[in-house]
């Protein structure tokens, strides 16, 4: 994937990049171009409008002059001198305007030449006007040479108009080749954008592949390791319940050697002290109370064989039933304690293992009350559900919290793997200062 994505990513993002530049590039250029030539175009309008302007001028000049000298009022003298002082700015305008232009420029100063030669006829013949001499501006008006000059600034003119034409239409062409290039480098840019976007898709297309090819092999490896840990945990809960299982008839099978071989050597040797006393008699006092001493000492081994061998496989579960077993036990934890048990157990049908389990689970629960919960009251009640039973265990004990309970310690683990492993479920509620409830149901007919 790595190899196949790479070489996208760096070609997609220069190529935006020279894009982009390109774009940038076109559009300055563009804009350059475009500024010069509307600049162009501005002076070539300026020069037209001048040079018609200062035609128009020469045309008022010409005709004041003559409407003066035709009638020899003044009043014609006004427009005369007022298009003379324009014609003056008019031409320094237009020298302006074509100092950047040698060619205009030289037509330009042939032009000038030519409307000072008029300017200087006209003013001649107004001159001689207002002398009086009739003859002299009579012959001045008659002859060709005001009309020859004014035909030449007329050419001069039109040449000086044509160039700025051509210049305005270059200033056009220019116009639109940037328009042009600014269209061309849009569409650079379009197709530059629209290959960077396919290959963002394809791009995006393999990584999506990619993610979801990743998401199906940790799903698959998810699963797997879901397997392998249900598989393991069953193997371990079986594990656990083989070697419970094992420990129960280890205790079953020492607590069947205890009451058979040193349950019948206990009885035999208080069967041979109580011959030996009754030979003995009273004859002497001294052996008497040794014998007396070891016959006590005898029922007491006998006494803690009997609860050696309840503990580790009660008898009265096969012999008086699961309520009286729980009963003889609340008594005796009751006798070596000191605490207060109250008992509310009903009857029930249970097979022999899941009486043993609900047995386990009242001896641990007392146990673990007589060791941590510092308790003086407690209460086991055993009741008949439809299809299961329940068994409680509360004390009025200090409580405790998940937090208190160290890592080491597998006291509750035990009891809820034994009670799950008969089909059951165990709750255990407890808070500080507000002693402990421990609750399980089992199934009846498992």
């Amino acid at each position: 994937m790595k190899l196949f994505s790479i070489p996208r990513m760096a070609i997609s993002l220069p190529l935006a990049v020279l894009a982009a530049a390109i774009l940038i590039f076109i559009n300055e250029a563009s804009f350059q171009q475009s500024t010069e030539a509307l600049v162009t175009m501005e002076e070539a309008q300026q020069t037209r409008g001048a040079i018609n302007k200062l035609m128009q001028q020469m045309l008022d000049a010409e005709t004041g002059q003559r409407g003066y000298l035709l009638t020899g009022d003044v009043k014609y003298l006004e427009p005369y001198d007022a298009a003379v002082g324009d014609i003056n700015q008019t031409l320094d305008t237009l020298r302006k305007l074509f100092a950047p232009y040698e060619v205009e420029l030289a037509e330009f100063g042939l032009m000038s030449r030519h409307i000072s030669r008029k300017l200087a006829e006209l003013d001649l013949s107004v001159r001689m006007r207002k002398g009086g001499q009739e003859d002299a501006w009579k012959f001045v008006l008659t002859t060709d040479v005001g009309q020859e000059q004014m035909a030449a600034i007329r050419r001069q003119s039109s040449r000086l108009a044509a160039s700025s034409i051509v210049r305005m239409v270059m200033g056009q062409n220019q116009i639109t080749k940037t328009l042009q290039l600014s269209r061309i480098g849009v569409a650079i840019m379009a197709l530059s954008g629209l290959l960077a976007f396919y290959m963002y898709l394809l791009q995006t297309q393999a990584l999506l592949a990619s993610s979801v090819r990743e998401q199906g092999s940790l799903q698959r490896e998810r699963d797997l390791l879901e397997t392998q840990v249900r598989e393991r945990t069953a193997s371990l809960t079986e594990l656990a319940t083989h070697l419970q299982n094992v420990r129960e008839d280890e205790r079953g099978h020492l607590a069947r050697e205890l009451h058979d071989e040193l349950g019948a050597l206990l009885t035999a040797a208080k069967l041979d002290v109580a011959r030996l006393k009754s030979r003995l008699g009273g004859a002497l006092p001294e052996v008497a109370d040794r014998v007396e001493h070891l016959i006590s000492t005898l029922n007491s081994g006998i006494a803690l064989k009997r609860r050696i061998v309840e503990d580790l496989r009660p008898s009265s579960l096969s012999h008086l039933g699961l309520v009286a077993s729980l009963e003889i036990l609340a008594r005796e934890f009751q006798d070596r304690s000191g605490l207060s048990i109250a008992t509310d157990l009903e009857p029930v049908e249970l097979n022999g293992s899941a009486q043993l389990t609900v047995y386990r689970l009242v001896q641990e629960s007392l146990t673990n009350i007589g060791k941590y919960a510092e308790a003086n009251q407690v209460e086991i009640s055993l009741a008949n559900r439809d299809g299961y039973i329940s068994i409680d265990v509360r004390d009025n004990g200090k409580g405790f919290t998940p937090d208190d309970v160290s890592p080491g310690s597998h006291g509750l683990a035990g009891m809820k793997h034994r009670v799950e492993a008969a089909g059951g479920k165990l709750s255990v509620t407890s808070a500080r200062g507000g002693g402990t409830k421990i609750s399980a149901v089992l199934p009846k007919d498992r």
